[in-house]
């Protein structure tokens, strides 16, 4: 298994999953040549790509898709509601409508469905035959009932868009606060940090911080708050990371996890 958060933040989000020989992108923001170089970079072939999964229809989240659609032809898996927000879909002959679990080859994706300001919000477990990836951003919460499809996975790709305070006292207009605050907005670092300490197992290897906003949240923040958040409740932390808008994150395998 590979892998690589592309891109995360409010500018573009895409990751690249890799399994027996199976590539896929998670979402796909930014623009095509940027998803193109950054593939190139990490050793993949863009014409390779055999699959696209997307996990809502906010522009950052899909604004490379019509222009990469023009040049390669991998599968698009989306809801019924985001084929009709995705204009570029209208024509596009390889598309796969999923609403619940499916499979791609042989992995197994399991859908979550999550709380966000668009007409359909999914996120996912994704799994192998003897791997777990948690894929889980731009959601104003996580309902309880996922705790137990989400606990103990190897690795978990969660957002920690905003530090609660720097939000509050920042440059936002009050209805974009109240926006990104609220259940159909993001995870703040102590969202993000509550939730992880309820998921995290013996089997999980690394944890990487997805859509820290630029403008209030710093890696500090976001790292400091998930250090004494599992101090506090007498946890391990795992191998942390913080994912960055405009840089590939390191590859996601065994080899590379450093113990502290």
């Amino acid at each position: 298994m590979r892998v690589v958060v592309l891109a995360s933040g409010s500018e573009g989000n895409s990751t690249f999953f890799s399994h027996n020989g199976i590539n896929v992108l998670f979402d796909i923001g930014k623009n095509a040549k940027y998803i193109k170089d950054h593939l190139k970079e990490i050793g993949e072939d863009a014409n390779l790509i055999d699959a696209i999964v997307i996990s809502h229809t906010h522009d950052d989240h899909v604004s490379a898709l019509r222009v990469f659609l023009k040049s390669y032809h991998p599968k698009v898996y989306v809801t019924e509601k985001q084929f009709y927000d995705l204009e570029c879909l209208k024509d596009y002959d390889n598309v796969v409508i999923y609403d619940e679990d499916f499979y791609i080859d042989m992995i197994h994706v399991t859908t979550i469905k999550t709380s966000h300001d668009v007409s359909d919000s999914r996120n996912f477990l994704i799994a192998t035959n003897n791997e777990k990836v948690v894929y889980l951003t731009d959601t104003g919460y996580l309902n309880r009932k996922y705790f137990s499809v989400l606990e103990n996975a190897d690795y978990y790709l969660m957002e920690s868009n905003h530090d609660i305070e720097m939000l509050m006292e920042g440059p936002y207009p009050k209805w974009l606060k109240q926006r990104v605050l609220g259940t159909l907005g993001h995870l703040s670092n102590k969202d993000s940090s509550f939730y992880l300490t309820k998921l995290v197992g013996k089997c999980t290897k690394k944890i990487i911080l997805m859509h820290l906003s630029h403008t209030n949240n710093t890696e500090e923040k976001a790292l400091t708050m998930l250090t004494e958040t599992f101090l506090d409740y007498g946890l391990n932390l795992p191998y942390v990371c913080c994912a960055k808008q405009n840089e590939i994150t390191e590859v996601v395998n065994d080899k590379d996890i450093v113990r502290g």
